[in-house]
């Protein structure tokens, strides 16, 4: 029987758990909600006491007790009126307000453990005994409802799993994402900063950094070039009309920045509240710090006539957006408020859409191959028929999401479809990757669009000289290269391709005299397009190669005399066997730019 329980079952029955500790050894403390998530569960409280870490070991050890005694999990259908009783006698103003949430009519359910009493849909276990073994992890803050105006509530997270064994390999993965956090390697290898002073979630590419991220951009650059892709620019603040007319004013409201007053149309008698209802209104225009290119590329495709010879019409832009995330949503580069996509804009005939669409998707497939990126799957994100958050007729709808799944079906590629995921103006396929650790990650988009063609009233004169309306596909196979470098960073633990390393080369004199004879091997090097340094620090051989490594350098060169007398090189590598050992100059030259050409990966990657 325990092999037909759901992890999500275990992990949702452990919050409860979770819960009733929490009251039973703090008294008064108000209990809000407490969910399954992917990687086990959380609870929010609020309470006069602060958790530390020494009260997670308490409370880790009460779930155990309650665990072993095997207490039944129960679930009672109960009124509205006695459901308003029930938590209004034990205090809990939380789950009061999260009762009001429920519409009239739906049933409430509740779920008892013992004198624990927890307002629930479920479903659970049906008895704690069945939950296996937990584990809780952390501590953070939530804002209620996740609304930074709203009270702040402490987040207590943790896991459970079936077996010890499977606990113990999540936490030993867990300790090497702790070494591969790209936070931390970011700031160590010299990658990226953020810094209050610019803004959090406002991402200052370092220089090393921006070699990584220029490599990416060149590498799918050329590909763009080779299928015919053109590359616009566009600016990072329109009029705020533009976007009304995408739709992304309003229907993206929530994620964007606040708009822009037009300095020549300002009214020194408006408080701020006037003139910022005056802009939502669209009593006065005003601008927009852009949280999407696409506007922008329907512009530049309407510079000029189009006729249906000059379709398809590939636009792309390393265009950089603005979105207004909440900042205890902000996470390093996977999370921003800055950050710039490989975009491009597609505008083509109904028959032709297939056919893009199927190039997208092998552009996505090719970037992930490239990164040993080998586990991914589909997801199809469609419109909810039943929501008021989407632009546009069912039938421009129904003929979006009947082109994706053709595609994805022709491509045999596994895919599940998720309802309500669509964005406001077309369904779209998601690319989830999973990394070396098994970690999921959202990255590439492809999505298709009838409804800002004709919002924007794009056109292009068919064989029969008539005016027609052309398909939009939307389409980022990186997604983003902040949040594509963040995950990137972690993938490799730091110990990149020599195509993306930011130093692909260390040489070491083994002391001061050879110094000058090692900047000569690296102007050479230099000189044939490889990225080399020389470590002319007055320190002794092992300093250089340990600061080597804790710097992640795909490869280091001793130099010492009898290496200057030879002509060649004693190279070590961290991420290739097959560099180690004696080269000369130019072999190993053209050896490592071989490598760089065809993107080898590192021996770790490769399939065996």
């Amino acid at each position: 029987m325990m092999d037909k329980i759901s992890l999500e079952m275990r992990r949702h029955s452990a919050a409860h758990v979770l819960a009733a500790a929490v009251l039973e050894l703090f008294p008064g403390t108000k209990a809000d909600i407490g969910p399954a998530t992917e990687k086990g569960f959380y609870y929010d409280f609020a309470s006069e006491h602060t958790f530390t870490a020494e009260d997670l070991a308490l409370l880790e050890e009460k779930m155990r007790q309650i665990i072993a005694r095997d207490l039944p999990i129960e679930r009672w259908e109960i009124s509205r009126e006695e459901a308003t009783q029930l938590f209004a006698n034990a205090g809990q103003t939380y789950k009061l307000e999260r009762l009001a949430d429920i519409a009239v009519g739906e049933t409430i359910s509740t779920y008892a453990i013992g004198q624990f009493v927890d307002l629930c849909r479920g479903p659970h276990v049906a008895s704690t005994g069945q939950i296996g073994v937990v584990k809780l992890l952390s501590i953070a803050g939530a804002y209620y409802r996740g609304n930074e105006k709203n009270q702040q509530l402490q987040r207590i997270y943790g896991t459970a799993f079936e077996t010890q064994k499977e606990l113990d390999r999540y936490l030993e993965n867990l300790e090497e994402a702790k070494l591969r956090d790209h936070r931390r390697l970011g700031k160590e290898l010299q990658l990226f900063a953020i810094d209050n002073d610019v803004g959090q979630g406002l991402i200052l590419w370092l220089p090393r950094g921006t070699i990584l991220r220029m490599e990416l951009q060149n590498f799918i650059a050329k590909e763009l070039q080779w299928q015919g892709y053109q590359q616009v620019m566009t600016p990072h603040v329109a009029r705020l009309g533009l976007f009304r007319t995408s739709g992304h004013f309003p229907y993206y409201r929530e994620a964007q920045f606040e708009p822009i007053a037009d300095r020549e149309d300002l009214d020194a008698s408006l408080s701020y509240g006037e003139l910022s209802q005056s802009l939502e209104s669209g009593q006065r225009d005003g601008f927009l710090i852009k949280p999407m290119n696409c506007p922008g590329h329907i512009k530049i495709y309407q510079n000029t006539p189009k006729s249906y010879r000059d379709l398809p019409c590939r636009l792309a832009e390393f265009g950089t957006v603005y979105r207004w995330e909440q900042s205890g949503e902000l996470s390093g580069m996977t999370r921003v408020r800055g950050f710039t996509q490989d975009d491009a804009h597609i505008f083509c005939t109904d028959e032709q859409l297939e056919e893009e669409i199927l190039g997208c998707i092998s552009l996505v497939q090719k970037i992930l191959d490239t990164m040993a990126m080998r586990e991914c799957r589909v997801r199809v994100s469609l419109r909810d028929p039943k929501s008021d958050k989407y632009i546009g007729g069912d039938e421009a709808w129904e003929k979006s999401e009947r082109a994706l799944r053709q595609a994805v079906r022709r491509l045999n590629l596994p895919f599940s479809e998720e309802i309500g995921e669509a964005a406001f103006y077309g369904p779209k396929i998601d690319f989830i990757v999973r990394d070396v650790l098994g970690r999921e990650w959202q990255l590439g988009t492809v999505q298709v669009d009838y409804n800002l063609p004709a919002r924007f009233q794009v056109s292009y004169v068919g064989a029969d000289n008539r005016l027609h309306t052309p398909v939009l596909i939307h389409r980022a196979p990186f997604g983003s290269l902040e949040r594509f470098c963040g995950v990137l960073i972690e993938h490799f633990g730091g110990n990149f391709p020599l195509w993306l390393a930011p130093e692909q080369l260390r040489l070491l004199p083994i002391n001061d005299a050879l110094v000058p004879y090692a900047q000569t091997v690296r102007d050479f090097l230099v000189k044939k397009d490889l990225r080399v340094s020389v470590d002319d620090h007055a320190d002794k051989l092992g300093a250089k190669i340990r600061r080597a490594e804790l710097e992640k350098i795909p490869c280091v060169a001793v130099i010492g005399a009898k290496e200057r007398d030879s002509g060649e090189l004693s190279v070590r590598s961290r991420i290739c066997a097959d560099y180690d050992g004696n080269h000369t100059i130019s072999t190993l030259a053209e050896k490592l730019l071989d490598d760089i050409r065809t993107r080898k990966l590192p021996d770790a990657f490769l399939e065996t």
